[in-house]
């Protein structure tokens, strides 16, 4: 028998009833921790190929993502790992720099993503043009999808932007030529169908995410067709890791490596903020603390970094799938990064199986959807100086590089935003006899002076003016040398001298 006066739980005292107790959420996060498993590791893996380092890499930083960024203060909901939209720029970085120096970028991205959140600057990302961001992804995605189609053909992709978007009706043409090359794009186009068509399948098949349904049915596809195919490359998870070598440093002397780090750190942290705004408005939980997920963030890239693992940044399609898996707390996050860890340890040899034309299908498919066809739609329809800024960004992207494209767009945005700023109206009432009266009001920059020295060099020469600023709210240098200017000469022709109400 039990004793009444015993309040003591025993289930609570065997240890057995305080874990529910302590975690009421528990079961929904173990749940959600597997759906996002499921959905990061072809992702992790798929961005690392990609990327051209070894495909253990993605998984490093899906841990790193998971484990140490998930454990942190900012966005409780929101998953962090490898990231597609990222993909160019490291391609291009390991190309120019070697795979040394990645380590050397992504811990100095780290480290300015920790001092910016010290500074409370996270908060001023989303003073970022959304068209900008826009446009960005958008280049990104279809630097990604022209790469990838050469992957998917097991051809090389050319090293340019523009050269990978022309030069694809010539490798097509060689695929078509190459039983083999026809084979691996054949598997690659599958795959992409696959996941094109998932969300139509039957529910029980979409339990599965659609991104590891594809490359699951592609990896047993190779050996029941016999496909001659490329496979992942297998070199274990120690044996990936690389921390930056000391004479790798010595690149931060240069301005090329320099440019790199404050892409990096540019785009990585805006894909990671804007995320979190979006994560925000998929559920009723805490609100992002946007200082405090940027240090999340920093933190992640700087053990990455010391790691020589692939940068992270927050990811859309992984923190969207731990919404909806029913996620509760940020204890869903740190356990896919365990998830992860367990796979890359027990597990290794299954990425051997894995064929490269599948992973290059799921990020032809990812790099699509980074694309904003709907809302460059919209925009021209309702703002079309914002859709030029978003087509401009990403045509720079793909014309030129990454960090210019964005450079350009951020550039576009601050002019035309400055344009609008500085509207003006002049008013002119003329009665036929006495001065004629002239109203300025709005802002008078230098970006509208032609329009107001065109409208008062109209006026007659032979009449006083009388000028009234007083309803200017802004009068910049240039606008007021040049009314000093014009009042001078205007009084020189013989006429009365122009009076300006208030003096300038």
């Amino acid at each position: 028998m039990t004793d009444p006066h015993n309040t003591e739980d025993p289930a609570r005292g065997s240890g057995l009833g305080s874990l529910p107790a302590r975690f009421p959420h528990l079961r929904q996060d173990l749940a959600a921790s597997v759906v996002v498993f499921l959905v990061a590791l072809p992702l992790c893996v798929g961005v690392a190929v990609a990327s051209g380092v070894p495909a253990e890499l993605g998984l490093v930083t899906g841990i790193v993502g998971g484990v140490v960024t998930g454990l942190m203060r900012g966005s409780s909901l929101q998953v962090s790992g490898p990231a597609a939209g990222l993909t160019v720029l490291v391609f291009e970085a390991v190309r120019e720099y070697g795979l040394a120096s990645l380590g050397v970028i992504v811990l100095a991205t780290g480290l300015l993503q920790l001092l910016m959140g010290a500074l409370k600057l996270g908060r001023w990302f989303r003073a970022i043009s959304l068209s900008v961001v826009e446009g960005m992804l958008a280049g990104i995605g279809l630097v990604l999808i022209a790469g990838q189609l050469y992957a998917m053909a097991g051809l090389k992709a050319p090293a340019s932007g523009v050269d990978k978007l022309t030069g694809l009706p010539r490798a097509l043409a060689d695929a078509v030529g190459d039983p083999d090359a026809l084979a691996s794009l054949g598997l690659g186009v599958g795959t992409v169908a696959v996941l094109v068509l998932w969300p139509r399948l039957p529910r029980r098949v979409r339990a599965v995410p659609a991104a590891l349904g594809a490359v699951l049915l592609a990896t047993l596809a190779v050996p029941l067709l016999g496909l001659p195919v490329a496979t992942v490359e297998v070199r274990g998870l120690l044996g990936s890791i690389q921390p930056p070598p000391l004479d790798a440093f010595g690149g931060l002397a240069t301005a090329g490596l320099l440019g790199t780090i404050l892409a990096f750190t540019l785009i990585a942290s805006a894909e990671s903020l804007f995320s979190a705004a979006a994560v925000d408005r998929m559920h009723d939980g805490p609100r992002t603390a946007y200082d405090k997920e940027l240090m999340a963030q920093g933190a992640g890239n700087t053990v990455c970094g010391l790691l020589g693992a692939l940068p992270m940044t927050a990811v859309i399609v992984r923190s969207a799938a731990n919404v909806r898996a029913g996620a509760c707390t940020k204890a869903s996050r740190v356990l896919h990064g365990v998830w992860l860890l367990l796979f890359a340890a027990l597990l290794p040899a299954a990425l051997g199986v894995i064929p490269l034309p599948a992973l290059a299908g799921v990020l032809v498919h990812a790099g699509w959807k980074l694309i904003p066809l709907r809302q460059v739609a919209s925009l021209w329809r309702e703002h079309r100086g914002e859709a030029l800024i978003l087509v401009v960004t990403a045509v720079s992207i793909v014309a030129v590089s990454m960090f210019e494209g964005v450079l350009i767009g951020l550039a576009l945005a601050v002019a035309k935003t400055a344009w609008e700023a500085s509207h003006v109206r002049l008013d002119v009432i003329d009665k036929g006899a006495g001065p004629v009266q002239v109203y300025l009001s709005g802002n008078a920059t230098f970006l509208r002076l032609p329009r107001i020295l065109d409208s008062l060099e109209a006026l007659p020469q032979d009449r006083p003016i009388e000028l009234n600023i007083s309803g200017l709210h802004h009068l910049d240098h240039a606008c007021r040398s040049a009314l000093e200017t014009w009042s001078t000469r205007h009084s020189a022709a013989g006429t009365e001298p122009v009076r300006v109400t208030p003096d300038m």
